[in-house]
């Protein structure tokens, strides 16, 4: 059993976390969610009692974390994260236990949690979140060709690089038939993979090489339909030695969330080559890769003021290129390519203002608006509350990130996925 006051000590920083709490059935926020947070291993010393508000939300809070070094140094041995167990239980569904939450030093952690409606028999779902990669010990990456050889002539790959709206991720190795399917959205995936592998505390640039190299192994995986091809029915494995850590129920990042937002359609290329590139790396700190990124690496690259390209061409060479995909699954409409402020009209506004609308419809925080195509002050006001339940910047102009991000949500609560 480990002692409090130990722990406390050994935790003189402070982290951030933020909850939030929607049904499996319909992705509508769940209100009144009474959330109970302990020290992992120390559950009889609660720490927080909180209730999510109408958007499902709790408030953001501060938690003891270890110092902000340990996440920066290459040297250091200690662990750089406090874990914490998270207990949610709301009237008409499963109770969820997620232990091991981790909490780093000076960055928020975002804590997304579904819950099943209640069915007689079921036994509460438990997730316990392993170390991190860059803590713990995993196999390293079985080295494979970057480029992929494709069958143009065949029916399965892919003509274009498309981002796919879901992606399904084999909890294990390939061949490993025990291990659970999982449909998780391509940006969840993202964020989940990145805040596994490396520290959100490190400099922006250095997250945004390590979210373009993640991304574009992924689609790497899509394009060529690698595993599909092989006689398995799923997208990519969670097994560091195939592809990369992806753990169900983990917390994520605000930093690293922000970043792909901004990036989610962008991969990697090299000049003639259609399909992304297996941009494979490693730790370089307990495990080598020459003619591949390290993380520490980028780190130390990022420290020095490198741009996100500049920090991937140091490993992968000159010759590398950021592309953008031809299309996003899933989405009602495309980015009009210009951001949307007050003042702005037409159809692009009065299509993200009926989005709003419906969205508005299952988070009544968020006020709903005349659907006129004109944006005015009360349109920016919406979006500026949108922008708050949702963790993107306040600023009420509808960008890239915002654009998406209400595409994404209004297809979650309007079920427009499965009608089309």
């Amino acid at each position: 059993m480990h002692d409090i006051h130990a722990l406390q000590a050994d935790h003189p920083d402070t982290g951030r976390l933020r909850i939030q709490v929607t049904s499996e059935i319909n992705s509508f926020p769940v209100a009144d969610a009474s959330i109970s947070i302990s020290y992992t291993g120390v559950p009889e010393n609660q720490l927080e009692q909180l209730t999510t508000d109408s958007s499902g939300q709790t408030d953001t809070i501060d938690l003891p974390a270890p110092p902000l070094e340990y996440s920066l140094d290459v040297n250091n041995d200690q662990q750089p994260y406090s874990e914490y167990t998270i207990e949610v239980n709301a009237p008409g569904y499963e109770p969820v236990s997620i232990a091991g939450a981790e909490i780093l030093s000076d960055v928020t952690a975002l804590q997304n949690v579904e819950l099943r409606p209640l069915a007689t028999g079921e036994n509460p779902e438990i997730f316990v979140i392993p170390a991190h990669t860059l803590y713990g010990t995993y196999p390293p990456k079985i080295p494979e060709d970057e480029i992929k050889p494709v069958n143009e002539t065949g029916e399965i790959v892919l003509s274009r690089v498309v981002v796919p709206e879901f992606i399904v991720v084999h909890n294990g190795t390939p061949r490993d038939t025990t291990a659970k399917d999982y449909y998780v959205r391509y940006k969840d995936y993202i964020k989940n993979v990145a805040s596994s592998e490396i520290y959100a505390t490190w400099p922006a640039n250095t997250i945004r090489a390590n979210v373009l190299a993640i991304m574009s192994f992924t689609l790497n995986r899509v394009y060529t339909e690698w595993y599909r091809n092989q006689g398995f029915d799923f997208t990519i494995t969670s097994s560091t030695a195939y592809d990369h850590k992806w753990i169900p129920e983990r917390n994520i990042y605000d930093t690293i969330s922000e970043i792909v937002d901004e990036l989610f359609s962008n991969y990697l290329s090299r000049p003639n080559v259609r399909q992304p590139i297996l941009t494979q790396y490693c730790d370089g700190r307990q495990v080598q890769c020459p003619n591949w990124m390290t993380q520490w690496g980028s780190k130390s690259l990022g420290d020095q003021g490198y741009s996100p390209i500049e920090i991937l061409r140091y490993y992968y060479g000159e010759n590398m290129y950021i592309n953008t995909a031809e299309a996003i699954s899933g989405i009602p409409s495309s980015w009009p390519g210009y951001n949307l402020t007050q003042g702005s009209t037409g159809d692009k506004v009065r299509q993200m203002q009926e989005q709003l609308n419906v969205i508005a419809g299952a988070y009544p925080k968020i006020p709903k608006i005349a659907v006129d195509g004109i944006y005015g002050p009360a349109t920016a006001n919406a979006v500026r509350v949108f922008q708050s339940v949702f963790g993107l910047p306040q600023t009420g102009i509808v960008d890239y990130p915002t654009w998406y991000k209400i595409s994404e949500i209004y297809v979650g609560v309007s079920r427009i996925a499965e009608l089309s």
